[in-house]
């Protein structure tokens, strides 16, 4: 029993850190900056006037979360949506939208 828990609250976590990541200003302005494409860390640290230690901070919850991807380049990481990381944050709210609606 305690093991089904355990799972259970394990999954909860991850779809809580899914959110948490949308929960920042910063974080959503970069992740509508990256709409139009992939970004060189430079480009944003300008565009978002920001700390590079800042951005860095931002990023992984980014990456972490799955809404974004990174990729080094150089000296420079270069970040791109990843469309999974949406689908499953839909797939999340549409699961807890049925829970709801079956009440």
């Amino acid at each position: 029993m305690l093991e089904a828990w355990d799972g259970v609250k394990m999954k909860y976590e991850n779809e809580a850190t899914v959110f948490k990541a949308l929960c920042d200003s910063n974080r959503l302005l970069i992740l509508e900056t990256l709409q139009s494409g992939d970004k060189c860390a430079c480009k944003l640290l300008e565009d978002l006037e920001i700390s590079q230690s800042t951005l860095s901070h931002h990023m992984k919850i980014l990456c972490d979360a799955g809404f974004v991807e990174s990729n080094k380049q150089g000296k420079w990481m270069h970040y791109t949506i990843n469309k999974e990381g949406f689908d499953s944050a839909r797939k999340i709210l549409e699961e807890l939208e049925i829970c709801m609606l079956e009440k």
